[in-house]
């Protein structure tokens, strides 16, 4: 009796759990409905005209029959909006010009990633408007790269995740030549490509930095502003031999050319100390006659830089079987021997005439006697 007493509890406690869920769900939707009656009867009172509190009943029916969409003129108005904004869409905004982003491409040489076998590699390096220097390169990735100038570890960097790396020393370089190179810290392995530079003393716009590769020489930053003095020509010889040897004084480590009547001859590099020297198989000049020669500075793309210009007309010929030439701060007898006697192995023959015992071993200054009518 009790098991049925405690049973019919449960369920009657159930079922009040029930009503009390129905109740509440009834009161819900009440308020639902209050709160859309709320509603419409203000949008309601938003579509009635101004003058209804004026207005008999009679006639404000029958205006609502001569304007039965008055009513409505809130839902009539979103739509006339919407519809505006469709059509700036299509028309007027496809109309106008579209902004293009161009991203440069970046060639695979920069982007890829060098292996810890590999040897480091320079990107760039640049001489900035303060004077200081701009180093970037590669190697592999989160390891430690040392720079070099002239053979001195001056830093060493940390390549990021993608195995790059950036050098800017504080303090700008002075005037002078430079030679860069890497070194892969743990393996000692060196870069087999190296950087020249060339800081000027009149500012960066007359600097050069010159990635010099096994395959060749490439600018990395050529002058953008050229003063006096960055191409002289010193002395011009023409010698008995058929043979023209200029020589002057240039931008380093950049290429010069000889024309005569806008006749390429040929060329030379300058070196590292501003000096260059020319020297080109021209035939017999005919005495009297006007010529003129050109002496030309190109870039790393081969464009002409500038040029000197010099017309002389040929005079008679001495008949002297020799010359002479002052040597230079970078020269040698091979470069000598060639500019002159148009091959460098014949520097012997000037070694000899001038009683130079160690052939390697000349002085800036030395005055040179060269045989140049010698037949062999």
């Amino acid at each position: 009796m009790s098991s049925k007493n405690n049973m019919g509890k449960t369920k009657r406690s159930t079922d009040d759990m029930i009503d009390d869920a129905i109740a509440q769900q009834n009161d819900w939707l009440e308020n639902r409905r209050s709160y859309a009656r709320r509603f419409l009867k203000t949008l309601n009172i938003f579509a009635r005209p101004k003058d209804e509190n004026n207005t008999p009943a009679k006639k404000e029916t029958k205006k609502e029959s001569h304007y039965p969409l008055r009513a409505f003129w809130f839902p009539i108005l979103c739509a006339i909006i919407v519809i505006l904004i469709a059509i700036w869409v299509m028309f007027v905004r496809t109309n106008a010009p579209q902004r293009v982003v161009i991203v440069p491409v970046v060639p695979d040489s920069i982007t890829r990633v060098i292996s810890e076998k590999e040897a480091p590699a320079f990107d760039i390096v640049r001489i900035q408007p303060d004077g200081n220097i701009v180093v970037a390169g590669r190697w592999a990735p989160n390891k430690s790269v040392s720079i070099a100038i002239n053979g001195k570890i001056v830093a060493t960097e940390q390549t990021n995740n993608d195995g790059e790396f950036v050098y800017a020393p504080k303090k700008p370089l002075a005037a002078g030549n430079y030679t860069l190179s890497l070194i892969g810290v743990g393996t000692n392995t060196k870069s087999s490509d190296k950087v020249f530079l060339y800081v000027s003393d009149e500012g960066y716009e007359n600097s050069v930095s010159l990635l010099m590769t096994k395959k060749g020489s490439t600018l990395l930053q050529t002058p953008t502003v050229l003063r006096d003095g960055d191409l002289a020509v010193s002395k011009i010889d023409y010698l008995e031999n058929g043979r023209i040897v200029v020589t002057g004084d240039a931008m380093p480590r950049l290429r010069v050319s000889l024309w005569l009547n806008n006749t390429y001859m040929g060329y030379a590099h300058v070196s590292d100390y501003r000096h260059f020297g020319l020297g080109a198989d021209v035939g017999k000049l005919e005495s009297g006659k006007e010529y003129e020669l050109s002496v030309r500075l190109h870039d790393g793309d081969g464009n002409t830089v500038t040029s000197v210009n010099h017309k002389f007309t040929m005079p008679e010929m001495t008949g002297a079987d020799d010359t002479f030439y002052t040597v230079r701060r970078g020269d040698c007898l091979w470069i000598i021997a060639r500019n002159f006697m148009r091959r460098g192995i014949l520097f012997s023959i000037i070694a000899d005439k001038n009683h130079i015992e160690n052939p390697d071993l000349i002085y800036p200054q030395q005055k040179l006697q060269i045989p140049v009518t010698n037949k062999q």
